[in-house]
């Protein structure tokens, strides 16, 4: 099964159309961005999560304070890099760079977007086996989905196969 369908079709009206237009007048008119859509979502067989280990994944642009280089959140185009750090990261170690959400949720409180206490809770209670040792963060705004199938999926898959993660819980921004 395919993660993007239509791949090519889907990439010809995006060149065509938003980019195009992007690149003409340095204007967003997202009338134009035709989301890809699939016929069929991707996924697995189901899991016991009591028995599994998680890693959570985010699209909020987290990164580590005083050890990571933020995103670049104002890049026109996105940032389609990544950031691992441990799930046990203290909440005042991460910051965010990502312009395209309201961060007043997540400056009030970080579990909206990186609910690793919450996570924690579960562990605890048996409900998942266990948290993989890292998170993954990345900033969602990317508009170009062939990248995210060529370049952020693939990372965040070597990292899981990496940790031998069981699951995976995306938490988007």
């Amino acid at each position: 099964m395919e993660i993007l369908e239509r791949r090519e079709e889907w990439f010809a009206e995006f060149q065509a159309g938003w980019l195009n237009h992007y690149k003409r007048t340095g204007q967003f008119d997202w009338s134009l961005y035709k989301l890809p859509k699939n016929s069929q979502a991707p996924s697995g067989a189901g899991i016991d999560l009591s028995k599994s280990r998680l890693m959570l994944v985010s699209s909020a642009g987290g990164y580590l304070r005083e050890e990571q280089q933020p995103f670049d959140a104002a890049h026109d185009l996105g940032d389609y890099s990544i950031r691992t750090f441990p799930s046990s990261t203290a909440p005042e170690q991460i910051a965010f760079a990502h312009d395209h959400y309201d961060h007043a949720a997540v400056d009030a409180d970080q579990q909206v977007l990186l609910p690793l206490g919450h996570l924690e809770e579960l562990v605890q209670s048996g409900v998942i086996g266990e948290l993989a040792p890292s998170m993954v963060s990345f900033m969602g705004y990317q508009p170009i989905a062939t990248r995210v199938v060529d370049e952020t999926t693939p990372r965040i898959i070597d990292i899981a196969k990496q940790e031998q993660v069981d699951a995976v819980l995306l938490v988007p921004a």
